[in-house]
């Protein structure tokens, strides 16, 4: 599977998959029923979703504009950062309203999605391309 269709496959099982883990880890970590957790773990991965349009769309704006070439370790970090930092923004004011809860405590629900993140993004990937076989762009 290539293309737009594997990126659509994709996208749709990782955050059909993220958002039903999500909603147990933000139920267990802030008291709050499953549905009413549901409800922030959805709408975290549609604010996930679309600001990663905007960020990256951003970030290679001014990635364009740069006398500098490539993606060294520098500006890997600088966009991994800078989008990890503009998603804590969003989330944490989100996640202590709606599941009220502290802002501390709602600080501490997003660090711990970033490391569950970390680690599924990782599993996922591998998980995908055994399923699916690897995109063209890596074979």
């Amino acid at each position: 599977m290539q293309g737009i269709r594997r990126k659509v496959v994709y996208v749709t099982l990782f955050e059909i998959i993220a958002v039903a883990i999500t909603s147990i880890g933000l139920a267990a970590g802030s008291g709050s029923g499953l549905q009413h957790a549901g409800v922030a773990a959805i709408a975290s991965s549609v604010i996930a979703v679309v600001w990663n349009l905007v960020y990256n769309t951003a970030f290679e704006r001014w990635e364009a504009r740069q006398t500098v070439r490539g993606r060294g370790f520098q500006r890997r970090a600088a966009h991994a950062i800078g989008f990890e930092l503009g998603f804590i923004i969003m989330l944490v004011p989100l996640f202590a309203w709606w599941l009220g809860i502290g802002w501390w405590h709602a600080l501490v629900l997003d660090l711990g999605l970033s490391a569950f993140f970390l680690v599924y993004t990782f599993a996922f990937n591998l998980a995908f391309d055994k399923v699916f076989g690897l995109p063209l762009s890596a074979q």
